[in-house]
This record gives structure tokens, C-alpha cells and sequence, in this order.
């Protein structure tokens, strides 16, 4: 494991001899670019492993992406061996169809400890909730960026993370799903506590959620990457793409259902993916990833 092999697998050029706010945005914004948040295992024939080895061989150097616990495993890695103040955190991710949060912890995210405040860094939520800068722990502050604004709220030891959406225009109407796309204007997104984890409380999870029918892992093949100025995800055969302040505050959707003999080809295209075995796309939840 070599973080300049990590660092190339991101195209980041930039210093990393000081460990500072600057500097971690900087490799963040860079990684959420360039490793896909994805669950493309599942979907043709191979298990998700959370070792760190096989995680820096899967992302760096076979060019894939992962889910939470691949991607901000990875990224911890990284922040450590730059000396950053690095603890894991467990969390709740919130369901809107069914107005409540997971039961059990099912996300992986960090804390980053600088000049003695507090960052939440989180590389591997994915879609349009996936922040784009690490964002300081601070209760009932708005952190407004690209994707919208963000914010903490605390109460009783319990932190709730939160996206005030814009307004969307989505031209092809007839192919969205989206989970009250005009109704809702504030998302939650998941609750956590500041308890330190260990990536070995996450391996009965991460079983689970690659392998239990009701998953929504199991359920719908997932891949979205963020770009210079939206997310494009694949979720079975939808591909979406979004562009964020597209214009008057609104936020452009544009949806294309695509043929099986186009997977390969946008996965690698859009996405710089290359699968080793083949590819079963599946959508089969009702669950709203938007």
C-alpha cells in the first residue's frame, strides 16, 4: 500500500506534507470524484471484503469504487499515514418511505480532529446526499455547498445530518420515481453518536447488507460518482445525471433508461469502471435513492 500509488489512482498533485483543512479538502474532493460510490460486487458474483489490503487492491489499483465501508475505510488509511487525528463513527441512515432510520448501525463515516475542532469526513454516501467538503461538528449551522446545504442538528448525544434540497427540473418526467421530488425541501439523511468505532463492528453489517433479500444493496445495482459540477448514478438501467445550480436555484435532472448492451460501455465511459466478471443489473426495491 503506497499512498502515491493512492494519490495517482485520484489524479491529486497537489502537497500533502502539512496536514490541515486545506490539504484534506483538497484529497477528499478529489477521491468522491474519482472512486465510485458502488455495489457492483454484488451484482456479478463477488463478495465485498473489509480488509484494508483487498480494499486498496479493489480501489487503487483495479480502478473500482465501493460502499462506506470500503471507501472511508480507505480513506482513513490515507488521512492517518498523513498524520491527521482519525476516529471511525457508526451510523443510522434515515429510510423516507419509511420516515425512520435504520434499526442497527449500517454507515461507515470519519472524524477529523483539526487546531481542535471537529470535521465530519464522509467519502462514501454516494448519490445526491454525498457532501463535497469535510464539515465542521457543529449543531444547527448551515454549511451551504455545491449539492446544497447541509447542516448538524445535536440532541441528547445524538447527531442528525440534514440536506436542504433545491427545486429540480427533470425535462423526461415519465422515467422519474424520485421520492417526493417536489414536496420535500429538507432530507435527513442519518443520525450517529461520537462513539469511536472499530472496522470490526461493521463486518456483521457489511455481511448482512451484501447478502439479505430485503437489502437495498441486494435489491437495486448501484454506481454514482460526483463530478465538477453534479452526480451521475446508474441504478439498474436508470442513469441519472445531475447538475447541480443549473439555474434560478434549481437543479437539472436528466434520466435516460438504457439497453443492456449499453452497460458496459457507460460504466466505463461515465464512470471508469471495468468489471472483471459479468455484470446482472437489478432494480427491484421501491426505495428512493433521490
Amino acid at each position: 500500500m503506497d499512498i502515491k500509488e493512492y494519490f495517482a489512482r485520484i489524479s491529486y498533485r497537489g502537497s500533502y506534507d502539512k496536514p490541515d483543512l486545506e490539504t484534506l479538502t483538497e484529497i477528499f474532493q478529489h477521491h468522491i470524484r474519482a472512486v465510485p460510490f458502488e455495489n457492483l460486487s454484488i451484482h456479478c458474483g463477488e463478495s465485498i471484503e473489509l480488509d484494508l489490503a483487498a480494499t486498496y487492491d479493489k480501489i487503487v489499483k483495479k480502478k473500482r469504487g465501493g460502499w462506506c465501508m470500503e471507501n472511508n475505510h480507505l480513506l482513513s488509511w490515507v488521512l492517518k499515514t498523513l498524520g491527521y487525528d482519525v476516529t471511525l463513527l457508526g451510523s443510522k441512515v434515515y429510510v423516507p418511505e419509511y420516515d425512520a432510520y435504520a434499526d442497527d448501525i449500517d454507515h461507515l463515516l470519519l472524524k477529523v480532529v483539526l487546531c481542535d475542532k471537529s470535521y465530519i469526513v464522509d467519502g462514501g454516501f454516494g448519490m445526491a446526499y454525498q457532501i463535497w467538503q469535510p464539515m465542521e461538528l457543529i449543531s444547527g449551522k448551515d454549511q451551504p455547498q455545491t449539492p446544497g446545504i447541509f447542516r448538524f442538528l445535536e440532541e441528547n448525544g445524538i447527531w442528525y445530518l440534514e440536506k436542504v434540497k433545491r427545486k429540480q427540473c427533470v425535462p423526461n418526467q415519465s422515467v422519474t420515481t424520485s421520492h417526493n421530488v417536489d414536496k420535500e425541501v429538507c432530507r435527513r439523511v442519518y443520525l450517529f453518536t461520537l462513539q469511536p468505532r472499530d472496522i470490526e463492528e461493521f463486518r456483521a453489517r457489511n455481511l448482512h447488507l451484501q447478502t439479505a433479500p430485503d437489502s437495498l444493496f441486494v435489491t437495486k445495482s448501484i454506481c454514482s460518482l460526483q463530478t465538477a459540477d453534479g452526480v451521475r448514478a446508474l441504478v439498474g438501467w436508470k442513469l441519472t445525471e445531475i447538475t447541480y445550480n443549473y439555474k434560478d436555484n434549481m437543479d437539472l435532472v436528466e434520466i435516460r433508461i438504457l439497453a443492456d448492451e449499453e452497460m458496459e460501455k457507460t460504466l466505463k465511459e461515465k464512470f471508469n469502471i471495468t468489471l472483471d466478471k459479468k455484470f446482472v443489473p437489478i432494480n427491484t426495491s421501491r426505495l428512493s435513492l433521490f
